[in-house]
């Protein structure tokens, strides 16, 4: 279990997040949490396969295939993809050198957290971004 000091020290520690399974949906969570983050003053970048082959942008920025693709540093990796890729997409972010791997809610495996924890990754799972940093930084000035 992730403390709220841990959180606290992520969220301020953490500028630009790539967010793997962002969707241009704005009823889906994979947009509006990342949105959010955005309007907090968090740079996004989107990752999707299915967008990417669309071509075109999510929240104003430029939609990526898979991690290894972007050009950018990026500090933390969100996952809102289903568990069967788990693995995966930490394997992907070890290899980017992302500092924090965090899983959305029920996105995780056991072998996923396993391999980015011995990478030295910090591992958030089970928590969703947008009501935790809500919930930690009520007041502006809290950030």
């Amino acid at each position: 279990m992730t403390s709220d000091e841990e959180l606290r020290h992520i969220f301020r520690e953490v500028r630009t997040i790539a967010v793997v399974g962002a969707s241009m949906h704005e009823h889906k969570p994979s947009h509006y949490v990342p949105r959010y983050l955005q309007e907090q003053g968090y740079r996004i970048v989107p990752v999707n396969p299915l967008r990417h082959s669309q071509g075109g942008e999510i929240l104003g920025e430029r939609v990526y295939r898979r991690l290894e693709d972007v050009d950018i540093p990026f500090d933390a990796v969100e996952v809102f993809r289903p568990p069967a890729e788990a693995a995966a997409v930490a394997r992907s972010a070890i290899a980017c050198g992302a500092g924090v791997l965090w899983f959305q809610l029920q996105t995780q495996t056991d072998e996923a957290v396993r391999l980015a924890e011995e990478a030295g990754l910090r591992v958030v799972t089970d928590h969703c971004m947008m009501p935790e940093h809500r919930r930690l930084f009520a007041s502006p000035g809290d950030r």
